[in-house]
């Protein structure tokens, strides 16, 4: 049995398919749905795909394959297999490029949102999972990804909407971009400083100001290893 939101949702993302031969986007889906953020559409997506109605498919942009149909949507499924570019000789590759079957992808948990921007808390409640390619992960220590809100990261390439994948750790070195506990309870995620006894949170966009703080009063809480982004 589905819910009503997972029911529309898999009726949204068929119609498209079969009407553009792509599924729709994540920000797509969430307009169509009226939800508040993506992380719903991201929960939306896993149950799905645990009930076997959709496959996502690993290293591919808005790559949802559906699988099957209940008879209340008639059953049948679109369709859908990515489109590929042609172009360029078949056994061109570069030489540091990796064959596909080498490559693997792990699920992370997704904590919550996280501000770049003005701080806001971060949220952990029932996080969905998102598939990240296991380059971004380094072996070492816990991982897990966050949604950005927030355009104060734009000049580090880092976008609103935009998923970062997160290395859990409490040291960070200067320059690195880190999630940044505020105060015990505020989180965000800016480019570290140390000077002196003081911590400074910057921004990678002029318009915000970089915020000196005490260093009692910040706490590492991991560090920038990957981005994934969704168009």
């Amino acid at each position: 049995m589905l819910t009503k939101k997972q029911l529309d949702l898999l009726d949204f993302i068929n119609r498209r398919v079969s009407r553009d031969g792509v599924p729709p986007s994540f920000d797509e889906m969430k307009e169509a749905l009226d939800l508040r953020s993506k992380s719903g559409i991201h929960r939306l997506i896993t149950a799905l795909e645990e009930r076997g109605f959709i496959r996502r498919l690993a290293h591919r942009a808005r790559a949802i394959e559906i699988v099957k149909l209940p008879e209340s949507l008639g059953g049948e499924p679109a369709g859908f297999s990515p489109r590929v570019v042609d172009g360029g000789r078949p056994d061109a590759r570069p030489a540091n490029a990796q064959p596909v079957e080498a490559l693997h992808a792990s699920e992370l948990p997704v904590l919550g949102r996280i501000a770049a921007g003005c701080p806001i808390e971060a949220i952990d409640d029932n996080p969905p999972g998102i598939a990240v390619p296991g380059q971004m992960l380094s072996g070492r220590g816990r991982h897990y990804a966050l949604e950005v809100q927030g355009d104060s990261m734009i000049d580090a390439g880092i976008n609103d909407g935009d998923v970062v994948v997160i290395r859990e750790t409490g040291d960070a070195g200067d320059g690195d971009i880190v999630v940044a506990q505020v105060d015990g309870y505020e989180a965000t995620l800016k480019r570290f400083r140390q000077r002196g006894d003081a911590i400074v949170l910057e921004a990678a966009n002029p318009a915000y100001e970089p915020r000196v703080l005490p260093k009692g009063s910040v706490k590492v809480q991991g560090r920038l290893v990957g981005l994934i982004r969704t168009y």
